[in-house]
């Protein structure tokens, strides 16, 4: 199938295979463009949150509650949505009778002629992907921020021309399935250990995540992270055109920090986009997310003040690092986004000492011995809870205190009891959440639910006096 497949659709038999959100998203495309479409997802109807009644409207047959053989081995074609794993049984079944299995992200690319900027990486990617649509949109490019982040991107890319360009978070899930997908600018933020039970090693895990340079081509551009290692060892043999980013030393064309100020380069010419003290967004992960964001901003022509304008207002997001209160001169914050050891180390990075720390809950085989040497300099106390709580005392045993606790709102009143002034409450797992809650969101709200509710304790005690 060609770049734009819209006419070669017709009357094809495509499956979908996923009905969350871009396999909602995926199956209207396909409709759009008179495709055969039938969706499958393995939950019952139930618990799935899309609007099935609207695609059977259209005329999309379901099959929920588990997959039909007949759907796979009779399809011209295959998209499955992130969550899918790619070596289930009935894929390599399709793949050995030689019918195609796309990615969602691979099916979007093929249905728009507007260019790609991808971002990738184990940890940083949501923050970056808003912060680099930011500054596109302050340096008046029409943008469009979509993929992994929460709006699919068959929902978004059908409308837009040659002018636009798609902010796309990748997942590397979702770039285990392109095919043809070619970002102008691919964005590598950083590599560390995650998804362990999904891939059989980190070396599998890695490579997916590069796969997001495979198409790319002397005329498109490389954003790497200078002083991540891992990244630049599976960067090498690039055919696109490197641009470097580093919070530690100057490089070349790309974003770098100078004199206390950030700065991008482009064909030799440096200027300065901001401060760093002026960066709205806290941490020194944030000024790694910048940097890649204000790289790949610059490679496309958006001007370094328009960059500065946007580090300067754009606020986060939530559920990472997000300041959710202060008590008794105590903060409270959530980053349940920090769902492995990489994520963890750079948010304790972020704060001096005196950090009780919340962590554990669906392990995904990490190993949290990494997290030994912050936990000693930094954490007070580790509150322990969920299924990998005994993993994570055994492997930090002896680096600090630690406490059993068994909820979340259980270990925000623990904290409050043992926290001083000047102390900070944690909130990051280094876990999925699967064991206690839907995602990590829910996992966010429920911890700013405790939160709130023991300031409102305090202050309506404080009143009782």
């Amino acid at each position: 199938m060609s770049h734009l497949v819209a006419d070669e659709l017709r009357g094809k038999r495509v499956t979908v295979v996923g009905l969350a959100r871009s396999g909602v998203a995926a199956c209207n495309a396909l409709v759009d463009r008179g495709a055969r479409v039938q969706g499958t997802d393995r939950l019952p109807r139930e618990q799935l949150r899309g609007d099935l009644a609207g695609l059977e409207a259209r005329g999309v047959g379901l099959a929920t509650g588990g997959h039909r053989p007949e759907q796979f081995l009779e399809a011209d074609l295959i998209v499955i949505s992130p969550g899918v794993p790619t070596d289930m049984d009935l894929l390599a079944q399709a793949r050995s009778r030689g019918i195609p299995v796309w990615a969602e992200v691979e099916l979007a690319s093929r249905l728009t002629s507007a260019r790609f900027l991808g971002i990738t990486g184990t940890n940083g990617k949501s923050t970056t992907t808003c912060l680099l649509g930011a500054m596109l949109e302050a340096a008046g490019f029409p943008v469009v921020v979509a993929g992994n982040i929460g709006t699919a991107l068959c929902e978004v890319v059908t409308t837009l021309g040659p002018s636009h360009w798609v902010v796309a978070e990748l997942s590397s899930f979702q770039l285990e399935t392109i095919v043809t997908f070619r970002p102008h600018v691919a964005v590598l933020l950083n590599l560390a250990p995650d998804h362990l039970d999904r891939y059989a090693n980190l070396a599998d895990y890695y490579a997916a995540k590069a796969r997001i340079f495979l198409n790319q081509t002397p005329e498109d551009f490389a954003v790497l992270n200078a002083d991540d290692s891992p990244t630049l060892e599976w960067a090498r043999g690039l055919r696109s055109q490197p641009r470097l980013f580093s919070r530690t030393r100057t490089v070349g064309d790309g974003a770098f920090v100078r004199d206390g100020r950030l700065v991008v380069r482009r064909e030799g010419r440096t200027e300065t986009a901001c401060r760093v003290p002026e960066i709205r967004i806290q941490g020194l992960h944030n000024l790694e997310n910048s940097l890649a964001a204000a790289a790949a901003a610059a490679v496309i022509g958006a001007p370094a003040a328009a960059i500065g304008d946007a580090l300067r207002r754009f606020p986060g997001l939530p559920h990472r690092l997000e300041l959710v209160a202060e008590a008794d001169g105590v903060r409270y914050v959530n980053d349940s986004k920090g769902t492995n050891v990489g994520a963890v180390v750079k948010s304790l990075e972020s704060y001096a000492g005196g950090v009780i720390l919340i962590a554990g809950g669906k392990d995904k085989g990490s190993d949290f011995a990494p997290l030994r040497p912050l936990a000693a300099a930094r954490v007070k106390t580790l509150l322990l809870l969920g299924q990998a709580r005994d993993v994570i005392r055994t492997q930090l045993a002896g680096a600090c205190p630690m406490e059993d606790v068994p909820t979340l709102d259980a270990a925000v009143r623990r904290a409050a009891e043992i926290a001083a002034p000047g102390d900070t409450v944690l909130l990051s797992p280094a876990c999925a959440s699967f064991d206690m809650f839907r995602d990590f969101e829910h996992r966010g709200e429920v911890f700013r639910q405790a939160v709130r509710e023991l300031v409102a304790r305090r202050d309506a005690s404080g009143r009782a006096h």
